[in-house]
């Protein structure tokens, strides 16, 4: 975990973290223990005998694994987890607001070059017009 972020989360969950898939991509997300426990109270709260409900509990919860921080900021991610996302020596950590993703480098270079080459990146939605950049 890089220094810029280690300590805050030492702070925050006392290194607590929770590592699952990521629905749509090739990559893992990785929670604060406090961020991932709202996610799961919304999945808990949400109606279990809806098929899209149960798919999403499935894959976050049945995947979710929890991870630690050691005293010099590593953490391991479990095989399973690895092979999902497909990492190896190089990997990419990327925040997110309220969680990181973990990317094998190949992979989030890869999703770089092509969210680059799209023709700008579509219109924003109502929410986000006004953000500054």
């Amino acid at each position: 975990m890089p220094s810029r972020y280690r300590d805050r989360l030492v702070g925050a969950c006392e290194g607590q973290l929770v590592a699952t898939i990521a629905l749509e991509e090739k990559c893992l997300w990785i929670y604060p223990l406090p961020e991932w426990e709202k996610v799961e109270q919304q999945l808990a709260a949400a109606p279990n005998m809806n098929q899209q409900v149960k798919r999403l509990q499935r894959l976050l919860i049945g995947n979710a694994n929890d991870i630690e921080l050691d005293g010099n900021g590593r953490f391991v991610v479990p095989p399973l987890l690895r092979d999902h996302a497909g990492l190896d020596k190089k990997v990419m950590l990327v925040g997110q607001l309220n969680k990181f993703e973990l990317w094998s480098e190949d992979a989030w270079l890869a999703q770089t070059d092509a969210y680059l080459e799209q023709q700008g990146i579509g219109e924003l939605p109502v929410e986000l017009q006004s953000l500054s950049l």
